[in-house]
């Protein structure tokens, strides 16, 4: 009976660690074959975690290589959520809030995250990184960071653009050419203890690889200029808006963009977006008598015309096609150059009616009207010209003075650089070259013909037909002594609720200096300015100021070289 009773004890005490042993066994087998990379990666995450670490976006330079975009050194706080226990989560909370200037109650949220990391503010002041660690709190980091900083400020903001908080390109040059400014990030990899305490220790190091640098055609000092001279007359003025572009007509390249209204890239935010819109390519309007420039190219070009021949302005009105065409001061027998001097829009019509609308057409497209220019910068707008085909019993006398077409600034300026660069278009750029941190040019823009517009003969006729109206014609305000200047003068009627209005209108003026040797060719434009709204008076003078200084500048730029 004894025996019996050890038996039956040791079978179940046997049955119990076999089971035992089975049981284990197969949770050994499981977690092996199993599960094995799972629990592989949660020790590791454990064990290891990554701090971002974020490459110095590269520097944005003008020609002279002036700082316009540069990066500077500040921090940003990270917490490790899981290392810290509820008392110190909501001590930690109080500490920050009141630190950062944020709600207690945000930052609460992020504290309570079940993650091994969370960032709780990015980019700010070193001041503020000492003030926490001076507070000593528990599962609170730091990782060294970089800001964008634009030390102009609004100087040249529709060109520039800006990046948001990533150090992401949101607008203009900034976003454009982001790819090359961002650079690539890389990371620290730390080990920590089964209490998630810090071994000071790296695992792994990947060090980012800092942005490429941009060298721009814009002059910081002729921008400047161009602004100054903007500024005063918009604030005259009373326009809605208004743009200003110089360009070296040699070469296409773009050394001042401007339109008001603007921005501050250092606080984008307290602007309206409409504010960041760069209007010199990324809106279209009816140019208005600066269009004359193609009736004047082709007129000469073709032969049809020549300097001095005679046409009757029919003392201010004309019909053409059931409608009534005027001209703001009657006239009747003027010359061909006359008729731009003056800016005769009968006059004009006369000139398109005898070379006919296909040969207009013609040239409408080779000063690349309806086309974009190609400008190195994103949303840019071709504009509208019409076929030959599409045209009504009016619009010859409508096109060629600047109704039914639509253009942006920038287009209009390379059709007047053609000329002043002897009938060669030109592209425009703003872009020079990309370089890395030693120097090495990673990409770079050269001019670039994009073809001959009219011949040379034509192209300085026509830039004595455009001197005389800056000498004798609608432009005189736009003179400089001791400095030829060539230009023309336009005032579009705006179109509100689809009919011309009588008194809302484009004011701009586009010209060229000096005449014998143009090294600069600017356009003018105000939208709807008051109580003057004539681009000779409103536009002409700007034009004048900036040119003035600017002529002056590079003169002591070449003196210095």
């Amino acid at each position: 009976m004894y025996i019996q009773k050890r038996s039956l004890r040791f079978i179940l005490v046997f049955s119990f660690l076999f089971i035992g042993l089975s049981y284990f066994t197969f949770k050994l087998l499981l977690i092996q074959f199993f599960r094995s990379e799972h629990l592989t990666a949660l020790a590791a995450k454990q064990q290891n975690y990554s701090v971002p670490i974020e490459p110095v976006r590269g520097t944005i330079y003008d020609r002279k290589l002036r700082a316009l975009a540069v990066n500077v050194t500040v921090y940003s706080i990270y917490a490790n959520p899981r290392r810290m226990k509820t008392a110190e989560k909501d001590n930690a909370a109080r500490q920050l809030a009141e630190i950062l200037k944020i709600s207690p109650n945000e930052m609460r949220e992020k504290l309570n995250r079940d993650k091994f990391f969370v960032w709780l503010m990015r980019k700010v002041s070193l001041e503020l990184v000492e003030k926490i660690k001076h507070e000593k709190i528990k599962g609170i980091g730091f990782v060294r960071d970089s800001k964008r900083y634009y030390p102009n400020q609004s100087l040249a903001s529709h060109v520039i653009g800006f990046a948001g908080m990533d150090n992401k390109g949101l607008e203009g040059i900034e976003l454009k050419f982001d790819k090359y400014l961002r650079g690539e990030p890389g990371y620290s990899q730390i080990l920590r203890d089964a209490r998630q305490r810090e071994l000071l220790l790296e695992k792994n190091f990947l060090p980012p690889k800092d942005g490429f640098n941009l060298v721009l055609t814009i002059d910081e000092t002729i921008q400047y200029i161009t602004e100054r001279a903007l500024d005063k007359a918009f604030a005259k003025s009373r326009a809605i808006a208004a743009t200003v572009i110089v360009m070296d007509p040699k070469t296409g390249e773009i050394l001042a963009m401007a339109n008001r209204p603007t921005y501050d890239l250092t606080n984008v935010d307290a602007f309206p977006p409409e504010n960041r819109i760069n209007r010199a390519h990324a809106l279209i309007y009816e140019p208005g008598s600066i269009f004359k420039i193609v009736a004047a190219s082709a007129g000469i070009e073709e032969g049809i015309f020549k300097e001095d021949d005679k046409i009757f302005c029919e003392n201010g009105s004309y019909r053409v096609g059931g409608h009534i065409l005027h001209d703001h001061h009657g006239h009747g027998w003027l010359t061909f150059s006359e008729v731009i001097e003056q800016s005769s829009n009968i006059g004009t019509t006369k000139i398109a009616q005898k070379m006919g609308a296909d040969t207009f057409y013609k040239y409408e497209k080779k000063f690349h009207f309806g086309d974009k220019t190609g400008i190195d910068l994103i949303g840019e707008v071709d504009g509208q010209v019409k076929k030959p085909s599409q045209w009504s019993k009016t619009s010859i006398g409508n096109i060629p003075i600047g109704q039914e077409i639509t253009a942006t600034t920038i287009q209009l300026l390379g059709a007047l650089s053609a000329i002043a660069n002897d009938g060669v278009y030109m592209k425009p750029y703003i872009v020079k070259y990309v370089k890395d941190n030693n120097d090495e040019l990673i990409e770079g823009t050269e001019p670039k013909v994009v073809s001959r517009v009219i011949s040379v003969d034509t192209a300085r006729r026509v830039q004595q037909i455009l001197k005389g109206v800056v000498d004798r014609g609608t432009a005189k305000r736009a003179q400089i002594e001791g400095i030829s200047v060539a230009g023309k003068t336009g005032t579009a009627q705006k179109v509100v609720n689809g009919r011309y209005s009588q008194s809302s209108f484009f004011a701009s003026f586009m010209g060229f200096a000096p005449v014998e040797n143009p090294r600069l060719s600017v356009i003018v434009m105000f939208d709807d300015p008051k109580p003057d709204h004539f681009g000779g008076t409103v536009a002409a003078p700007v034009f004048r100021d900036i040119v003035v200084d600017s002529l002056k500048y590079l003169d002591s730029q070449d003196i210095k070289s």
